[in-house]
C-alpha cells in the first residue's frame, strides 16, 4: 500500500483532534489556565479604543418650542409679528476626548472608573415645516418690508431661545444621566462577557454625581404653544 495516500487522512484526523481538544479545554477552563484570560485593564483598554473609534455618542435628544414676538414702529405706524418655532437639540459626547488615563481599574473594589468629557449641545435643528408665523402690520406692512425684517429677527431670537432652553439645569441633568448610563453599559458588557460578573463600572462627570439615567420627551405641544401666544397677544392688546 502507498502510504502517501493516507497523509491527507492523517492530517485531517490531527486537525479534528486539535479542535476537539481546544473546545474541551475552553469548557473545562484548562485553556484559561494554560494561556491566561484577559485582565480587566486589557478589556477596558479595548473598549476604550472601540469607543474612540466611534468618535461621537448621541446620548440624549430633546425637542423644544420657542415662541418669540418682535415689533417695530415707523412713520407713526407699527407692526408686530409672532413666530412659533420647534427644534430638536442633541446632547453628545466627544468620545475622541477619552484618554487612557481617564479609565482606571481598582482591583480591591473591582470597580472600573471612567472620567467623561463634558456633554456638548448640537443644534438646534429647527423644524421650519412646522413653524408658524402671524401678526399684524396694517399700513406699515403694506408700505415697507417690516414683516420680512420682523420675521428675520424672530428667527434669530427663536434659535437663541431654543439653545437657552436646552441648557436648563433639568435638561442637562437628564443628558448627563443618559450619557453615564450609555458609557457604563458599553464598558460593563465586555467585562461580564469575559467572566468578571462582579465588576462595577462608574462613569463620572467633573461636575455631578451618578443619578440613574432617564429619557424624557421635553417637547411642548404646538397647540399649547399657540394658545400661550394668543393669550399673550390678547393681554398685550388690553394694555
Amino acid at each position: 500500500m502507498d502510504r502517501s495516500l493516507n497523509k491527507p487522512l492523517v492530517l485531517a484526523m490531527i486537525a479534528v483532534a486539535l479542535v476537539i481538544g481546544l473546545l474541551l479545554g475552553i469548557s473545562t477552563g484548562i485553556a484559561n489556565r494554560l494561556f491566561g484570560s484577559p485582565s480587566p485593564k486589557t478589556i477596558a483598554s479595548a473598549s476604550l479604543e472601540s469607543m474612540r473609534a466611534e468618535n461621537r455618542l448621541i446620548a440624549f435628544v430633546a425637542r423644544y418650542v420657542s415662541v418669540t414676538t418682535s415689533e417695530t414702529s415707523r412713520l407713526g405706524f407699527s407692526a408686530k409679528r409672532t413666530l412659533i418655532l420647534p427644534g430638536d437639540v442633541r446632547y453628545e459626547l466627544d468620545l475622541s476626548k477619552l484618554q487612557p488615563g481617564d479609565v482606571t481599574w481598582d482591583a480591591g473594589s473591582k470597580t472600573l472608573s471612567v472620567k467623561l468629557p463634558e456633554v456638548e449641545i448640537a443644534g438646534p435643528d429647527v423644524d421650519l415645516t412646522s413653524a408658524q408665523e402671524y401678526g399684524e402690520g396694517g399700513v406699515l406692512s403694506a408700505l415697507t418690508n417690516a414683516d420680512q425684517q420682523l420675521d428675520s429677527a424672530n428667527r434669530a431670537k427663536a434659535v437663541a431661545d431654543l439653545r437657552k432652553q436646552a441648557q436648563g439645569q433639568v435638561q442637562m441633568r437628564l443628558a448627563h444621566q443618559a450619557a453615564r448610563a450609555a458609557i457604563e453599559r458599553s464598558f460593563a458588557m465586555p467585562l461580564v462577557a469575559a467572566g468578571f460578573k462582579d465588576a462595577k463600572v462608574v462613569a463620572r462627570f467633573p461636575t455631578e454625581g451618578t443619578d440613574e439615567a432617564s429619557y424624557l420627551d421635553l417637547s411642548t405641544p404646538y397647540e399649547q404653544a399657540i394658545q400661550e401666544a394668543e393669550r399673550r397677544r390678547a393681554a398685550e392688546a388690553k394694555k
